[in-house]
């Protein structure tokens, strides 16, 4: 059912966070600016870390479980922010709950979690959406116009990376092989999300990787070929620092976005016979209210998907993330 508004006020929707972490934080400060959200409950399997994190946020309320927070009535909507593993678990309650789901990317460790979450959102009728923040980032908003209308006429070519150099050591989530570490499920996702993205899935994968000590990929370098000519040409690291910059060729000119794409605000568009336009496209908040008011708005219409991340292609990008794995031979113990 939406969430209906009072008069011409929105009713407030109201967040539960699941997984008091780094990104979480992120996540917290973006629903701060929205005025029609509100952030009233925190869960943890650590009660303690809860109760720090909603202190921090001025929230009232903590749970010690997940099902704790589940349950709570008075949260329409979940946001996980737990390790990777934890997403499908965590995830699986609040819907076998009730609750509406926001749940971070990696969406789960693999397409059969993927496919059961979302058989179990649409049986259920309930919302669920992956969190992938940039899709829903003004400038992506602009970037998907741009490709629609033909600004560079057919899409051809695109490359994109993201890596960054990591020196916690081999005890860090990142390279924990039980944790789903490494950059492909890390940073990775956002490469093959934006190819998903501007061309849909591949036809074609080529991957290669150096998988380190612990055995996760700690470097990658991705192809996908498309049965139209198109190509992608990706790279993702936690060993080395990337310039991440992410580039659009077509048959009538290309598209640049600048330096940490990911969170971009500018790009160039460059055609041949027109002058270069900067195109600048500012975020209000940190970026993350976003995609928080996109789900809003389709709690309040009774939408269980987003049209700009849909369920078909969460569960094609977590396929895609899986070849990659096969051709590295690189499988996670709770797989």
């Amino acid at each position: 059912m939406p969430i209906q508004s009072k008069g011409n006020d929105l009713t407030a929707i109201r967040w539960g966070i699941l997984g008091p972490g780094a990104i979480a934080e992120k996540f917290a400060e973006g629903l701060s600016v929205l005025p029609d959200a509100e952030l009233v409950a925190i869960g943890s399997r650590d009660l303690n870390r809860a109760k720090v994190f909603a202190d921090r946020h001025g929230v009232a309320r903590t749970w010690g479980t997940y099902e704790s927070l589940a349950n709570d009535p008075d949260v329409d909507i979940v946001y996980i922010a737990t390790a990777h593993p934890f997403h499908h678990p965590a995830a699986m309650i609040c819907l076998d709950a009730g609750k509406a789901v926001l749940c971070e990317k990696p969406f789960t460790v693999n397409a059969r979690q993927a496919a059961e979450l979302v058989e179990c959102a649409r049986t259920r009728g309930l919302f669920l959406m992956e969190a992938m923040w940039t899709r829903y980032l003004p400038l992506f908003v602009e970037l998907r116009r741009l490709l629609a209308e033909g600004a560079i006429g057919e899409p051809r070519l695109l490359t994109a990376d993201f890596g960054f150099a990591h020196n916690g050591g081999p005890s860090h989530r990142l390279f924990s092989p039980a944790l789903a570490g490494g950059a492909l499920l890390d940073v990775g996702v956002y490469v093959c999300s934006l190819a998903s993205m501007v061309f849909g899935s591949p036809d074609r994968i080529n991957a290669m990787a150096v998988l380190g000590d612990t055995g996760v990929d700690e470097l990658a370098a991705i192809t996908f070929g498309y049965d139209g000519g198109e190509m992608a040409q990706l790279n993702c690291s936690v060993q080395v620092d990337t310039p991440h910059e992410a580039t659009i060729v077509g048959t009538g000119g290309s598209i640049h976005i600048h330096s940490s794409w990911w969170k971009g605000e500018r790009m160039t568009l460059r055609r041949a016979g027109h002058a270069e336009q900067v195109i600048e496209a500012p975020m209000v908040g940190n970026g993350y209210n976003y995609e928080a008011a996109e789900a809003m708005r389709c709690l309040r219409t009774g939408a269980i998907e987003s049209p700009v991340t849909p369920h078909a292609e969460t569960l094609a990008l977590m396929e895609t993330l899986d070849a990659i794995r096969a051709q590295w031979g690189l499988k996670y113990p709770m797989e």
